[in-house]
Formats: C-alpha cells, sequence, structure tokens
C-alpha cells in the first residue's frame, strides 16, 4: 500500500494500493516486481506536518478525557471496572522501577509469592515502558505511571494508524483522521483501558506494517539496491519486533496472523507478484527475526525456562458471545441509553461491542467498494478473526447452541492455546478503519467533483449514524481505602527477619490490595501469595496466583461464610507445614469482610492470640519457625 495521488475514485481497484501499483516510478521504486534499476535515494528525513499536529492533539484530548477519573485522583483514585488488574499492573511498575533502582534482575523476583517468587518475563510486565518510565514512577508513584501509560497508549495508537493511513491508504487527513480514531478508541481499546497497557499501547503495529509495506515495495529493485536496504530495513524491524516484545507479545501474535491473513488475500488478485515480493522480501523477514531474538534471547529464555516459568496457561472458555458482536459497550454513549444483555467475560474484555449501526453500514460500503483489493482483504481478515474469536462452541446470550466452531481445531495449538479467543476481534479493527477510510476518501473525492453531490453527504451521515454510539465515556473511579498505618509507617519492618508476610487470607487474585501496601511500604518485605500468573507444583501448567495452601482454603472458608471452619488437630498441624512453606515471619489481619471470624480462626490454628498493633492484628510467628 502506498499514498494515493488525486485520481479519479471511481475506477475499478481505485484503492491508494490499486493505484500505486499502477503507477512504478511514484515513490522513486518500482512497485511491479521488476528488476529494473531504478535511481539512489537518501533516506527521507523524519518531517512534520503542521496538519498532523490536528489529529495528534485531538486524540491527546480524548485520551485524557477518557481517563480523567484517573487523572483528578491519582493519589487514591482506582478504575473500578478493573477488578485487581490495577492493582497488579501498579505492582508490575513499582516493582520494576525498585529493581533498576536498587540494580536488581528485573525479569524475576522473590518481593511476591514468596519464597518461589515471580517470573515477571511470564507476567507481561511491560519492561518497554516500566524501564524507561522508571523516574516517573519513583516520583509520583505507580500510578501516575499507569494512568500516563493508558493516556499516550490510547493516543499514540490512534496517531500510529492514522500515520499509516495517510501515508500508505488514502490522500485525505480527514479520511486518515476517521480511521486512525476509530483504531485507537474503538470498544475494544476503551475496554482494555480499565486495566491493560498491554493492549492499548500498541503504536508500534502500524509501524511494522509500514515498514513492511515499504519492504514489499522495494522487493523489486535491482540486486545491489535491494541488498542495501534489505539490512536496513531488516534492522529496523527486528529492532521493533524486539520493542514490542517487551510492550506486549500477545498483541504481536494477533497482528503477524492478522496482516499476515490480509497480505494473502491482497495478493490473490495477483499471484505472481505475490510470489514475487514473497521471495524479495523472505531474506529480510529472516534477517529481522534474528536480530530480535538476539535482542530478546535472554528474557525470553527466561520467560520459558527461567525460575517460576510455565509452558501454557488453561483459561477455559473465553470466547465472544454472539450479542457482544452487535451491542454496545458498556463505557459509550449507546451502551449508557441502548445496554443490552451482559454477555462480555468481564469489563475488560468487550473485545467486540462494535454495535449494529456500525456493521450494517460496515456490510454495505464492503458490498459497494468490493472491487477494491485492500477493501476484499480487510474484510476476510474481519470475517476470519471474528469467527475464530467466538471460540469453540458459539454462545448465544450466554447460552450454548452446540454449533462447533474453528477455534475448537486452533485451541490447542501451541501459543495459540494461551491466547484469549475473544481478544482475537482485537485484528478486525484496523481492518474495519481503512475500510472507513477508503469510504470517506471516495466521498471526499465526489465531493471534490461536484459540491452538490449528495453521496458525500450520505456517507458522512452514515458514518456518524455508525460511530456515534461509540463514542466512550469517561471512565469510572472510585475511591479506594488507604493503607493501613502499619504498613505505610513502616511498623511493619520491625517484624520481618528475612520471612514474609502473610496476610489473613494470603494475597491472591480476588483480593489483591497488599500488593499496594508493599509497594507503598518501599518494598520493604516480601509478600507470601499475590497476583500473578506461575506454574503450578506438579508441572508446568499456569494459573492465576498461588495454589492454594490448606491454611488458605480454611480461612477464605471463614471470610466468605463468616464462621469458623470446624479446625482439626491435622489442621493445627498443616499451618505449622504453611507457616514453614511460606517462611512467615508474621500473619497480619487488616479492617476487612468477617475480621472477627478470621480472627478466631487464625488463634485457634496457632494457638495464642494476636497483638493490636496500629489498625490491624498481628500473629509474630518467628519463633515458630
Amino acid at each position: 500500500m502506498v499514498r494515493a495521488q488525486q485520481v479519479d475514485l471511481g475506477e475499478q481497484d481505485g484503492s491508494a494500493v490499486g493505484i500505486a501499483e499502477r503507477d512504478s516510478t511514484a515513490t522513486g521504486v518500482l512497485t511491479t516486481g521488476t528488476s529494473t534499476p531504478v535511481r539512489k535515494r537518501r533516506l527521507p528525513r523524519l518531517r512534520i506536518n503542521p496538519v498532523d499536529l490536528v489529529p495528534a492533539f485531538g486524540y491527546l484530548a480524548l485520551a485524557v478525557v477518557v481517563l480523567s477519573g484517573q487523572w483528578r485522583n491519582t493519589q487514591s483514585g482506582y478504575l473500578i471496572k478493573s477488578g485487581q488488574d490495577q492493582t497488579m499492573w501498579e505492582w508490575f511498575f513499582a516493582v520494576t522501577a525498585h529493581s533498576v533502582a536498587h540494580l536488581h534482575n528485573p525479569l524475576g523476583t522473590t518481593l511476591q509469592n514468596f519464597p518461589a517468587g515471580v517470573n515477571m518475563m511470564a507476567n507481561t510486565a511491560m519492561f518497554g515502558v516500566g524501564v524507561p518510565l522508571t523516574p516517573i514512577t519513583l516520583l509520583f508513584g505507580p500510578t501516575v505511571t499507569f494512568v500516563l501509560v493508558l493516556t499516550l497508549g490510547l493516543a499514540t495508537t490512534a496517531l500510529a494508524w492514522y500515520w499509516l493511513f495517510s501515508r500508505e491508504l488514502v490522500e485525505s487527513r480527514v479520511a486518515a483522521g476517521i480511521g486512525g480514531l476509530f483504531c485507537g478508541f474503538a470498544p475494544a481499546m476503551i475496554s482494555h483501558a480499565n486495566a491493560h497497557p498491554n493492549f492499548v499501547v500498541l503504536l508500534l503495529l502500524p509501524i511494522m506494517a509500514g515498514l513492511l509495506i515499504r519492504m514489499a515495495r522495494r522487493a523489486g529493485v535491482g540486486a545491489g539496491e535491494r541488498r542495501r536496504w534489505r539490512i536496513r530495513d531488516a534492522a529496523l524491524l527486528g529492532f521493533l519486533v524486539a520493542l514490542q516484545i517487551a510492550l506486549g507479545e500477545e498483541p504481536l501474535l494477533i497482528f503477524a496472523l492478522s496482516f499476515g491473513l490480509f497480505t494473502v488475500v491482497y495478493y490473490l488478485h495477483t499471484p505472481r507478484q505475490g510470489l514475487r515480493v514473497l521471495r524479495g522480501i523472505t531474506p529480510a523477514i529472516l534477517l529481522a527475526g534474528a536480530i530480535a531474538l538476539l535482542c530478546t534471547v535472554i528474557p525470553l529464555w527466561y520467560q520459558f525456562f527461567g525460575p517460576q516459568s510455565y509452558r501454557s496457561i488453561d483459561h477455559g472458555p473465553m470466547g465472544n458471545d454472539l450479542k457482544a458482536i452487535t451491542q454496545f459497550p458498556s463505557e459509550s454513549l449507546g451502551g449508557i441509553f441502548l445496554p443490552g444483555q451482559y454477555v462480555a467475560i468481564n469489563d475488560t474484555e468487550q473485545n467486540a461491542y462494535f454495535g449494529w449501526p456500525l456493521l450494517l453500514v460496515l456490510a454495505v460500503t464492503v458490498a459497494l467498494l468490493s472491487r477494491e483489493r485492500v477493501v476484499r482483504a480487510a474484510t476476510v481478515v474481519i470475517a476470519v478473526f471474528g469467527v475464530l474469536s467466538l471460540g469453540a462452541v458459539a454462545m448465544f446470550g450466554k447460552r450454548d447452541t452446540g454449533i462447533a466452531l474453528p477455534w475448537r481445531l486452533a485451541e490447542h495449538v501451541p501459543l495459540l492455546s494461551t491466547v484469549l479467543e475473544t481478544r482475537l476481534t482485537m485484528a478486525a479493527i484496523p481492518a474495519i478503519a481503512a475500510v472507513l477510510a477508503l469510504a470517506t476518501q471516495r466521498a471526499i473525492g465526489w465531493w471534490r467533483e461536484s459540491p452538490v453531490d449528495w453521496r458525500p453527504l450520505a456517507w458522512f451521515g452514515a458514518l456518524l449514524f455508525a460511530l456515534l454510539p461509540l463514542i466512550p465515556t469517561v471512565l469510572p473511579v472510585v475511591q479506594r481505602p488507604p493503607t493501613p498505618a502499619f504498613f505505610a509507617d513502616g511498623t511493619v519492618r520491625d517484624y520481618v527477619n528475612n520471612g514474609s508476610v502473610v496476610m489473613v487470607p494470603p494475597s491472591r487474585p480476588m483480593d489483591a490490595g497488599a500488593l499496594r501496601w508493599q509497594a507503598e511500604a518501599n518494598f520493604d518485605f516480601p509478600l507470601a501469595g499475590g497476583y500473578f500468573v506461575g506454574p503450578t507444583s506438579t508441572q508446568k501448567k499456569g494459573i492465576y496466583g498461588p495454589e492454594f495452601r490448606p491454611t488458605t482454603a480454611l480461612l477464605v472458608q471463614a471470610q466468605d461464610t463468616g464462621t469458623v471452619p470446624p479446625l482439626t488437630d491435622e489442621a493445627r498441624d498443616q499451618i505449622r507445614a504453611d507457616l514453614n512453606f511460606w517462611r512467615a515471619d508474621v500473619f497480619v489481619l487488616p479492617a476487612t469482610r468477617n475480621v472477627d471470624a478470621l480472627r478466631t480462626t487464625m488463634t485457634q490454628l496457632l494457638g495464642f492470640g494476636p497483638t493490636r498493633v496500629d489498625d490491624v492484628w498481628v500473629w509474630d510467628v518467628r519463633a515458630l519457625r
């Protein structure tokens, strides 16, 4: 794909891609796959067009508005729909900054899940932003880093797709701006902005797409020129892939699969040219892969073979419900005025929710522009990844239809088995955006030809009809409870001697608040349990959080029921074994649900009562180890 020149938008295959392929010298290199030599050109300088500043500031302003609730209160505000994920991500950023500041290995830590620890590379710690933003985290705290990453992620992802569309797909900045807007603020992006920065910071993906397009364009140049560009392109692509691995591997996998499918379908129209391009870029792709591997070999080894690594994770059925495709997302104007049945996996995984108006407009647009190769390729991506995102069995309104789907064959494939299939819908976002951008370009072309033409007005009316319900609303924020003084004032240090702090009940994915208390105490103590992904003790299967110890099960039961469970001599013996397993120095019971039942249960298990210290109950067990 290359940017269109002023053309007749009514021609067959009138997209920017098709036009550029017919103009073999439009960019100074041949695009037809021949070996005719071309004049040498210097590397283009990075130039900022003042016009591009308009969408840049617009995207940033919209991102700030979406996250304004968190920006207004970075001390104690909490994105309520994140569940426990905001706490987890803030801990990731905080512990990364702590490791960098103290020259510790950031790839793994025992500050959580003591003494076994946590494999940070296997937990998407996003070193690509966590390490460079260490000064921000140390100066202003992990919440500021968290909301800053989310805000810049939304804005820069939109801007990067705008850049790609405006340079390689359409001539109109308005058309490119609409495409970038959809890519950066689609329902899935807003949903993940509650808690998942690794699925919000996606700006490198369109940059890689643009580079791959230019590599394909250069595949037809002479041997000497091709060799020179191949090394430069491969080095840049390898670096981008390595950096994306440091930001998030799952988005990279989804992008690679969807862009590969788009390319195959695009070149079905001209298979010989496709084969020439494939032969031309394969050496550069292989070299880029080698460079990326060289840059990431140590982190990847640590991820897959290091301490607390795992091979795969069983997450159960995670496909989109059929209703999720046509309904409006909860954090949108449509979700406010026309809410549907709640069929999402959770509030952070509303990966479809395109809304029926957009799907209707998209279907008509695809039918009208079906002669364009880009539209055909984009349509296949939308359809294939939309079906795959439904999972192994189609669900409608949370009811099993019994209809088997293609994902049943893919869910056991290595790498794919760890992907949440609902997230595959995100591959459709740039494909939809490309269709909308091309249609907008055509409408603007009609308008330039005849200001009284009714078709542009009809298109922009349809576009407003499709996108207005998807306008995101401000993500809701609540006030989180303050950190107990026992941790905030540093009293905890008096009770820890090379052992761990065990919360009552121990920290786990459903209750990870202690991770924030640990970070606010400057990581002065390791914590038993926590919120992370790690292996089971018997095999390399990954699970969320630590395996339940017998004592954990008893304490969770006491908290859930509000009654003291039956305690046997075996349970009292088991707490001694668990105490040694955790290398516990102190058990801490903060204010929580059913605190009386928990205090009584712990007292009966240990055989002695707690001490009230500041605002928590404390059992000092250092003498028992």
